[in-house]
């Protein structure tokens, strides 16, 4: 949801230039700068209005929300450095803005996309305090929540369990990484020949 609608949001912002469209960008980089404890309180009180506590939906709908702005972010950014002309070449080839999206746009900002995906892949995978907030501990865990129930009480820690679980944690982040490192250092070099 986050890497999807991120680049679907951020296509029109990059593209038109309008005050509208900055006063969004810089609404976006402010609500960036908020952080997550200081809504806490307020966003559990809307999520037991909306039912959506002990919920999947709930948790998937409050990551969303939180990681969204990032990627709008960063996928901005890359969209202004690309040339608008080749936006009106497809356009005069017969394209619609729908083709200019998925045909022109989308191949070429392939590993701007593997990178949020990854960076909101961690960010999300490793997430202890929203699933805690959010998710009925005896109901649903993730790895991070798990974890953390290996810490008992007056500091026992058992940590053949803890390590094992630590372990299955970071070996999905570090397997997609390692499968999309390739064009992690494409985006990271078109970054800079761009910038």
């Amino acid at each position: 949801i986050i890497v999807v609608a991120g680049a679907m949001a951020a296509y029109p912002l990059a593209r038109k230039a309008s005050r509208k469209n900055q006063i969004i960008l810089t609404f976006i980089v402010g609500v960036m700068m908020v952080p997550q404890l200081s809504i806490l309180v307020p966003l559990y009180k809307e999520m037991v209005t909306l039912k959506g506590i002990n919920k999947l939906w709930g948790i998937v709908i409050v990551s969303a929300t939180f990681h969204l702005p990032m990627a709008i972010y960063m996928y901005s950014n890359f969209i202004r450095s690309i040339p608008k002309e080749l936006d009106e070449a497809a356009m005069i080839d017969g394209c619609s803005p729908l083709q200019v999206y998925f045909k022109i746009l989308i191949p070429i900002l392939k590993p701007t996309i593997i990178s949020t995906a990854i960076l909101e892949l961690m960010w999300v995978w490793n997430d202890y305090l929203l699933p805690t907030l959010v998710l009925d501990i005896k109901k649903y865990k993730t790895i991070p929540m798990a974890i953390q129930y290996f810490r008992g009480s007056y500091g026992h820690v058992q940590m053949g369990p803890m390590m094992a679980s630590i372990m299955i944690d970071i070996i999905p982040i570090i397997v997609v990484y390692l499968v999309c490192q390739k064009y992690i250092i494409e985006g990271v070099v078109a970054g800079a020949v761009k910038g």
